[in-house]
């Protein structure tokens, strides 16, 4: 394509997805199919890499531990430089740099996709999710109930109530009254 500014080149690939795109709950599994429309445009400072990838996303739903699969597609844009800046203080983190004349998408691609997968999953927008008690699944039986949840810290005196305590012997009492009356 040359270093000419204005010069263009559209492409359409379709290429292996690399390991590590996403994050544990929900990504790209390794080695699908990404779907990869791009657009290289060169201006006075390098390359500007714009474009579209489609690729299927796996994982599971957070509340209610279902699998998930969609398609995710997403939108890049990405400069890549002719040459490294020459000083300390222009240099970014991010900045890209061409190698030989050729640029690398993988971590541009890889960031694009962290970025545009949900943080937490759901298989639907209103997933009930769980039983906190049985693990039962909520969607599947919503009226799920499991009686009135009891406070640990006063479940010991239930105990209590369905035991009943005997009748204090009469005489006993009769005796302790006596005793402090005199």
């Amino acid at each position: 394509m040359g270093r000419k500014p204005g010069a263009e080149r559209n492409f359409t690939r379709t290429v292996e997805a690399p390991a590590e795109m996403g994050y544990d709950v929900y990504a790209v599994p390794e080695g699908s199919t990404i779907e990869l429309e791009l657009r290289l445009e060169a201006i006075m400072e390098g390359i500007l890499a714009t474009g579209t990838f489609s690729a299927p996303a796996a994982g599971e739903c957070v509340r209610c531990l279902d699998p998930i699969d969609e398609a995710v597609v997403v939108g890049f844009q990405e400069l890549y430089l002719y040459d490294a800046p020459s000083s300390q203080e222009e240099t970014d983190e991010e900045d890209h740099v061409l190698e030989d004349e050729l640029l690398d998408l993988e971590p541009v691609l890889r960031d694009a996709v962290v970025l545009a997968l949900p943080q937490n999953p759901l298989c639907a927008p209103d997933c009930p999710g769980l039983c906190p008690e049985c693990g039962a699944r909520l969607a599947d039986d919503p009226g799920h109930t499991h009686g009135e949840a009891i406070d640990p810290r006063w479940a010991s005196l239930s105990q209590l109530v369905e035991q009943p305590v005997p009748p204090a012997d009469q005489s006993e009492s009769d005796i302790s009254s006596d005793d402090s009356k005199e």
